[in-house]
Formats: structure tokens, sequence, C-alpha cells
């Protein structure tokens, strides 16, 4: 039950992410509508379907559908009333990224995958919602940018298959991958680290 409030929890926030994206780039509602429930659900529907895992994750449980349209509507009604809490948006993000990204990756493991592979469906399920959004907002994912986000995914998912492989019980290693991810973004954003640009010699 933990888990699922988590998830949901993890839903309304990039919904939330996703709905501020669609009122920067002026859409209209249903548009909003549309690009908060890509960033919410799109990781874990491309999983889904890579998993080849059906029905897909909201097609049987109509829970994240009622909470994006819940959390859309009171990003809709708080940005008319007061201004965007954007730090504390950052630091629900990050929680949202690490819940996403350890219950994907425990979904990729239950299915038979390679820790490679587990380690990939993990960081599409935290991430890939965001690159969508940025996509269709016209802009470059996060993820290709210096940012440390899918990063901080990866590292979290490591630490957790680690944790496994160390037969640690299935819930403390989800905390302590979920810890990891979640701190390494939040010292990211505190501390302004980036990842290394390369460039060729002109």
């Amino acid at each position: 039950m933990l888990l699922y409030v988590l998830d949901l929890f993890g839903v309304a926030v990039f919904a939330a992410s996703g709905a501020l994206a669609g009122i920067a780039s002026r859409l209209d509602l249903l548009g909003i509508i549309v690009l908060a429930s890509i960033t919410a659900i799109g990781g874990g529907t491309l999983r889904d379907v890579l998993l080849n895992r059906h029905p897909i994750f909201w097609m049987h449980d109509s829970g994240p559908i009622w909470t994006i349209l819940a959390a859309t509507a009171a990003t809709l009604l708080w940005v008319q009333v007061l201004p965007v809490p954007t730090d504390a948006l950052l630091i629900a993000d990050a929680i949202g990224l690490a819940v996403f990204a350890i219950s994907g990756a425990q979904v990729a493991e239950k299915a038979g995958c390679r820790p490679m592979v587990t380690v990939l469906m993990g960081t599409l399920t935290g991430s890939g919602g965001g690159v969508l959004r940025d996509v269709l907002s016209a802009k470059v994912p996060l993820i290709l940018r210096q940012d440390i986000y899918a990063t901080a995914a990866i590292a979290g998912i490591a630490v957790y298959l680690l944790a496994r492989a160390a037969k640690v019980s299935t819930a403390w290693a989800f905390a302590a991958g979920a810890v990891t991810v979640a701190g390494t973004r939040l010292a990211a954003i505190a501390y302004d680290l980036k990842l290394p640009v390369f460039s060729a010699v002109s």
C-alpha cells in the first residue's frame, strides 16, 4: 500500500510538471491535460510496451488517471492565485524520480531481465515521461543536457541491484536505491552539479 501511495505521489508530481510545461507553452486545456498525462505515465507505458507487459499499468487501475486529472486541476488553480513553488516541485520531482526508477527496475527484475536491461527499464520509467514532455514542448530533453537526472536514476538502480545481489530484503533494497536517487538528484540541485560537456576541436 505504501508503495502504491508513493507511486501515485510520483504521478501527481510529474503531472504537475507537465501541466506547468503546458501552461508555459500556452497550450489550451486539452493540451495541458495531454502533456500532464504523458509526463506522468509516459515512462511506465514505454516500459510496459517494451517488456510486453499487458495490460499496461494504468489500463487496469484508474488510480493514476484520476491522480493526473486532480493534479492538473490543482496546478491550474494554484497558478491563478499563487506563484509556482519551484523549490518544492524540484524536491517532489526528485522523490517521484526515485520511486518511479526503483519501481520500474523491480518490474523489469520480476520480468526476468538482465541487470543492464533492468537499469535501462528503471531509468526509462523514471525519466521517459519527462523526455516526451520536453520533446512535445520543443525543448532539448533534460536527460540529454548536463543536468544530473537520469544519472541519479542509474546510480540508485545500481545500488538497488547490488543490495538485492547481497541478499538484502526487497524493502530495504528499495529504500537504499530510492534514497540514492533522491539524494543524488537533490545534491545536484543544491550544489549545481552537472556532467561534463565535450566538444570537438575546431
